[in-house]
């Protein structure tokens, strides 16, 4: 099982990234998906998750800006972020869960520098 995030940067305040979360050796659809991010010095946190059901939650920190989907057919995870913030800085990582927490894989994370 291999989750390949990718689209992470370097941006201004305000642009917008897409963070791609390509999976193979599991079908992301039978899977709840999540993003998360982790700042220097601080603790992993969940941002977004989509369950097998469709249900979808973030944290309070990225509603509204941030957008998670998915790709069936490309059984890829996306993470839309709009109107980034220097606070939004951090290494992203996606994962995924039969029954989270715990979360059965993680990618390797891909890091997204917002300048002010």
């Amino acid at each position: 099982v291999q989750l390949q995030a990718s689209g992470g940067g370097f941006v201004q305040a305000g642009d917008s990234l897409r963070l791609s979360c390509a999976a193979s050796g599991i079908i992301v659809k039978v899977y709840t998906m999540a993003w998360f991010r982790q700042a220097p010095g601080t603790q992993r946190e969940l941002i977004a998750r989509s369950t097998t059901r469709g249900v979808i939650t973030y944290a309070d920190s990225v509603k509204g800006r941030f957008t998670i989907s998915e790709d069936n057919a490309k059984n890829t995870v996306y993470l839309q972020m709009n109107s980034l913030k220097p606070e939004d800085t951090a290494v992203y990582y996606c994962a995924a869960g039969v029954l989270p927490p715990p979360y059965n894989y993680w990618g390797q994370g891909t890091l997204v520098t917002v300048s002010s």
